[in-house]
């Protein structure tokens, strides 16, 4: 191994006696684990409502009679506790930690779930906090779970590279907003998918519009969705487009996202649905 070795065989062209297929760096789940598909949520800068669309999808595809489940791996800025109303700890038994399901059932792992106090920030260096995602999925036990959503942190850094070697992802959703600087943000996200050779779903661009509840009218707040020639120039596809909408936002802070109404998200699940079946 060298020096400069990044950990990343997938990418490396160097013959040492350390390298590894990348099915050779896949961590096998906790044994009393029944998870079928994973599916990562990424972004390439923060803020632009990752959480919210990996908590959305995760109830879409409840609400279409799946098990579905959510592996919070932003472990410095954990929101899905908050998202689905979850603020009880994570049970253990002999065998390992048991997720906090949701009021509808959904599987919740978070660091949040962890900490004494709930507002304690984590201050943890980088391979310490790829560490503990690696547990969320080998010491966790995960129960009959159809669609697991793995909600990332933004960037390409520690965390997304574990989640990549470590989990047999199936696929990425990318999150991005309307700003002129999401062409570039995107094609990093998307590039790193290339470059570990994980299947990209579709992009959701979210605060893609206003829509005002008195006359209807549209407005882009953030200047004119760009979104169908950034999926185009990066060979993707569309999956929805969220508005600003202040109803999703006291949700989310009411922590009773499951209750919502809206079906921006409907073609993307769609599109999941068809391109990661579940066999029955």
């Amino acid at each position: 191994m060298s020096e400069s070795c990044t950990s990343n065989c997938s990418s490396c062209q160097q013959d040492c006696a350390s390298r590894k297929s990348p099915q050779d760096m896949i961590e096998p789940a906790h044994s009393m684990s029944s998870i079928k598909k994973v599916i990562g949520v990424v972004s390439g800068k923060g803020g632009v409502g990752k959480s919210l669309v990996t908590s959305m999808l995760a109830v879409l595809f409840n609400r279409r009679g799946y098990n579905t489940a959510v592996l919070d791996a932003d472990v410095t800025g954990p929101s899905i506790p908050k998202i689905f109303g979850i603020h009880t700890g994570i049970n253990t038994n002999e065998w390992g930690m048991l997720p906090a399901k949701s009021k509808t059932g959904i599987e919740v792992m978070s660091v949040n779930l962890l900490l004494e106090n709930e507002n304690a920030p984590v201050i943890w260096r980088g391979p310490v906090i790829a560490g503990a995602v690696k547990q969320f999925w080998t010491d966790v036990i995960w129960s009959d779970v159809d669609y697991m959503f793995v909600d990332m942190p933004p960037g390409t850094g520690d965390v997304p590279l574990t989640v990549f070697q470590s989990l047999p992802v199936d696929g990425i959703v990318i999150v991005t907003s309307p700003q002129e600087l999401v062409s570039m943000i995107v094609s990093k996200a998307v590039n790193m998918a290339k470059m570990m050779n994980i299947p990209i779903l579709g992009i959701v661009e979210n605060m893609s519009y206003f829509q005002c509840p008195d006359c209807g009218k549209i407005t882009s707040i953030f200047g004119e969705s760009r979104i169908d020639s950034v999926a185009a120039e990066n060979g993707t596809k569309v999956l929805g487009r969220l508005p600003i909408n202040p109803e999703l936002a006291r949700l989310c802070d009411d922590g009773v996202l499951e209750l919502f109404e809206g079906d921006w998200l409907n073609q993307g699940a769609d599109e999941i649905e068809k391109t990661l079946p579940i066999t029955k």
